[in-house]
């Protein structure tokens, strides 16, 4: 269907089998996970080193597809990494949690502070939930604002994962295959 290399980039924890990114890479499994070493205490430079030569082995343009923690490796790695940032065509970054916050977030995650807030250098697109326990709406926003991104209001979707009764996600499943129609048409 598309020329484009998908990225999968689960947040903590690795996104379980019901989880709606393990669904997407059922349906499409030309899509692949980014690994990370450590799912359960995620550490910044490994993940970040991950996601890096996850990118650098795919054939370009890549799109990403992250939820929770894998936005904020995103948001970092793209401030780190060398030439291999340019492969990356779009990101979808669902749920981004505010790692800044220890009312709002794990302490696990909290090594991935601060939010980098310098503009990605591809296109993005952030959706995010009202009632997200992880990260309240404004603060979502603003995440999309410092990186340049587009910003979809979700509405009440708590954090768009399986205890929020998200396996199957045909609604994201559009906007993932939108971003691919979009970077195949070169738009």
């Amino acid at each position: 269907m598309t020329k484009a290399s998908v990225l999968i980039v689960p947040g903590l924890g690795n996104s379980g089998p019901d989880h709606w990114q393990s669904w997407l890479q059922q349906r499409h499994p030309s899509f692949t996970r980014v690994e990370q070493a450590d799912w359960d205490a995620p550490a910044l430079e490994d993940w970040v080193w991950s996601l890096e030569q996850a990118v650098a082995a795919a054939a370009a343009p890549v799109v990403l597809v992250a939820h929770s923690l894998g936005c904020m490796t995103v948001a970092h790695w793209a401030l780190r990494s060398g030439s291999s940032v340019s492969k990356v065509a779009a990101a979808l970054l669902v749920a981004p949690p505010d790692v800044e916050s220890a009312e709002h977030t794990p302490p696990e995650v909290h090594g991935f502070a601060p939010v980098p807030t310098d503009p990605l250098p591809f296109r993005a697109l952030v959706l995010a939930s009202r009632n997200d326990p992880y990260a309240a709406i404004e603060r979502s926003c603003a995440f999309a604002v410092g990186w340049g991104a587009d910003f979809i209001d979700a509405g009440d979707l708590g954090h768009i994962n399986t205890a929020a009764g998200y396996g199957p996600w045909p609604d994201g499943e559009r906007l993932v295959l939108d971003l691919l129609r979009a970077v195949d048409s070169g738009v």
